[in-house]
């Protein structure tokens, strides 16, 4: 699966996450990283204030960071962010948010060299996952926790739980998978954590469930209309048309792709 900082379909998304398709980043998104990185790191050599990069955050916005300890800084925030509690989300959710927050970042817009996103795609190649509790995001400002969590591992702290049914140290876990720890520079403790990607990896595996259930919930009628000695007549297209519900019209017509076996049977067998 080529991650190019394009929008991914829920096709891809459910390939990567469930059915667990390779994702690499393609050359042009390295590119635009590379120089959305160069930005970044002109800007922290500069002597204009930049915010998260020569600044602290928030209400820290005004304290100005010494370049020797702007690298601290990211770690720190990622360190800080990693406070969830409770049971475990779904692997899937996981490498949902992963793979989100890889895409986000191949679209060269965040300051993150490539080697951030790559990292994130070489867990999720590898099946490592990051044990990430299912409270603490703070919704507005992003899933800031969950994605902390994640970025956690990638620098080799937290937990991860592996493809061999293991559950690591975030630092034995990539040695594992023979991934090395991002070093992180300016901004990219940032970059990694603030977006809304568990929540748009939740909302696609959920809307991908609801295809599949939709699917079958037309199976399931067709089944019984046949079943009961039933008529397809209602299902018309004409006749459905009368009211346009594009939904409406959609199941209809799938009701009446059942190879004719509705179709003419509607009236009582001969006794």
């Amino acid at each position: 699966m080529a991650i190019a900082g394009e929008g991914l379909s829920f096709e891809d998304v459910v390939a990567v996450v469930r059915d667990g398709a390779r994702a690499e980043l393609t050359e042009n998104a390295r590119q635009a990283m590379l120089v959305s990185a160069d930005q970044v790191s002109r800007h922290a050599a500069g002597s204009e204030p930049v915010y998260g990069v020569s600044t602290g955050f928030g209400s820290l916005a005004n304290t100005p960071i010494p370049a020797g300890k702007r690298e601290q800084l990211q770690v720190a925030l990622v360190r800080s962010h990693s406070a969830g509690m409770g049971p475990p989300v779904e692997t899937e959710v996981v490498r949902g948010l992963m793979l989100m927050r890889a895409r986000s970042l191949a679209m060269g817009r965040s300051g993150a060299r490539p080697v951030v996103a790559e990292t994130l795609l070489a867990m999720l190649n590898a099946g490592v996952t990051p044990v990430v509790p299912e409270h603490g995001s703070l919704g507005a400002s992003g899933d800031l926790a969950p994605l902390a969590q994640c970025a956690l591992i990638a620098i080799g702290e937290g937990e991860a739980d592996c493809s061999d049914g293991q559950r690591r140290p975030g630092d034995a876990a990539l040695e594992w998978a023979g991934i090395e720890p991002l070093r992180l520079t300016a901004k990219e403790g940032l970059a990694l954590i603030n977006g809304t990607d568990g929540i748009l990896g939740m909302l696609v595996l959920s809307i991908a469930d609801l295809d599949r259930l939709l699917a079958v919930a037309d199976i399931a009628a067709a089944t019984s209309v046949e079943a009961l000695l039933g008529t397809d007549r209602a299902f018309d297209a004409e006749l459905v048309g009368l009211r346009p519900h594009p939904g409406q019209m959609s199941s209809a017509a799938n009701l009446t792709k059942v190879d004719g076996r509705i179709r003419d049977r509607c009236q009582p067998p001969s006794r």
